[in-house]
């Protein structure tokens, strides 16, 4: 397999001393336990690879994207109880987004999207706090939550459910273990009706609210439904790709002439 122009992992320095990139990718997963069924490393298997797959239809289309090497450790406060999950605290997660930004923004790039595929990940706030001291334009994109990619499944789930299940039954079906084997995924609810309807939020604690560290039925997952999923998100990420390559840092919140036309 060839080196992919879009991946900087795989790219010579050569081929970069004029690339020219105008929007960074940089796609943060995390390694924890994904039910009895699925690699500790789902997230950034699915955020590395559903990355690259936009980044190569924009590539495709003209848009000088980059994918940026992913971030395997993700904020796992709730999962302190759980064998093997290690993680990051928000704090030097903002330390390690401010560092790439700054060092980004010397090199010319006009946009970094963090491309977010686990749930404990956090990262408005920290958007909120950087932002201001940077020409660099931050967006964060959390895959899983594109409008629509529900409707491609009985039951979506949250955690290792039939979502995450069919994604890895189509980029790693060597990685899955056998469906029989997974558990149900059944959510314990909290007691107090405010947290139970999710207006009131609290962190959970996963050995509580799980007793197979999944939240979501995976039994009706299947390959194809990953491969729709994955062709949905890829595509949204390609056309964002595109719009953000296209748009000066300063036309993002104006009228232009490329809207008029």
């Amino acid at each position: 397999m060839s080196a992919r122009p879009y991946v900087l992992a795989e790219t010579a320095w050569p081929a970069l001393s004029d690339a020219g990139v105008t929007v960074a990718v940089l796609p943060w997963g995390a390694t924890e336990p994904h039910n009895f069924h699925l690699p500790h490393g789902t997230d950034t298997y699915q955020s590395d690879a559903l990355a690259a797959e936009g980044a190569r239809r924009a590539w495709e289309r003209g848009a000088k994207a980059m994918v940026l090497p992913t971030v395997p450790f993700g904020c796992q406060t709730g999962q302190r109880d759980l064998s093997f999950a290690p993680g990051l605290l928000p704090s030097t997660q903002q330390a390690i987004l401010r560092d790439l930004a700054h060092d980004l923004e010397r090199r010319g790039v006009a946009h970094l999207v963090l491309f977010n595929g686990h749930g404990g990940n956090e990262f408005r706030a920290m958007l909120r706090e950087l932002q201001p001291g940077l020409r660099l334009h931050l967006l964060l994109v959390n895959w899983y939550a594109l409008p629509g990619l529900n409707n491609l499944f009985d039951e979506a789930g949250d955690h290792a459910g039939e979502l995450e299940t069919s994604v890895m039954l189509h980029l790693r079906p060597d990685l899955v273990r056998p469906l029989d084997e997974a558990g149900p995924g059944t959510e314990h609810l909290p007691h107090i009706p405010a947290m139970r309807s999710r207006w009131a939020w609290a962190p959970r604690p996963w050995t509580e609210i799980t007793d197979d560290t999944g939240v979501g039925n995976p039994k009706a997952a299947a390959a194809a439904k990953g491969a729709a999923a994955l062709d949905a998100v890829a595509e949204a990420l390609a056309d964002l790709l595109v719009a953000l390559d296209a748009t000066p840092r300063d036309r993002l919140y104006r009228p232009s002439d490329y809207e008029a036309s």
